[in-house]
């Protein structure tokens, strides 16, 4: 079994509290828009990082993360992108991945809004953990952490920083 935590759109802040709230995770999974190499470093100080690059990354966390990964975790094959959309709203740029080859888990930042849909059309698990920096409009940041066990994926935590 493995504990995840899963943020994006930090834009380059920082928050003491990521350390707490992800204190207990296996790994860390950052859907894009990092912002600095110091916020992934500090991340990967807390436990092993996965990530993808957002569009407001530039070269230097583009030359570490690549646009898309996939991967499996335990049993979960996981894809993740930071410009995805959402069901029957998926961006041009994935949609045909998707469809072809659907994933058990799609994980997407960008639109700084939290979401967590099932996808029964193409038989995978959405989520959007929405946005943990400053940068943006949203009201309130937001973190996920979740647990995967072989193909289950259960105990989905929603974290909002006030």
């Amino acid at each position: 079994m493995k504990r995840i935590g899963l943020l994006s759109d930090t834009h380059g802040y920082w928050d003491k509290r990521f350390e707490n709230h992800f204190a207990e995770c296996d790994e860390i999974w950052h859907a894009g828009d990092i912002g600095t190499l110091e916020v992934a470093e500090r991340l990967q100080q807390i436990a092993p990082l996965r990530a993808v690059h957002g569009n407001i990354d530039g070269e230097d966390l583009r030359r570490f993360f690549p646009e898309k990964l996939r991967f499996k975790c335990e049993n979960v094959t996981v894809l993740m992108k930071h410009i995805g959309g959402y069901p029957g709203h998926y961006d041009a740029s994935i949609a045909q991945s998707l469809r072809s080859n659907p994933p058990n888990l799609f994980v997407s930042g960008h639109s700084h809004i939290l979401k967590v849909i099932n996808d029964s059309r193409l038989g995978l698990l959405h989520i959007n953990p929405g946005a943990a920096g400053l940068q943006g409009w949203q009201q309130v940041r937001t973190l996920v952490r979740l647990s995967i066990d072989d193909e289950r994926i259960f105990d989905l935590d929603i974290i909002e920083l006030k």
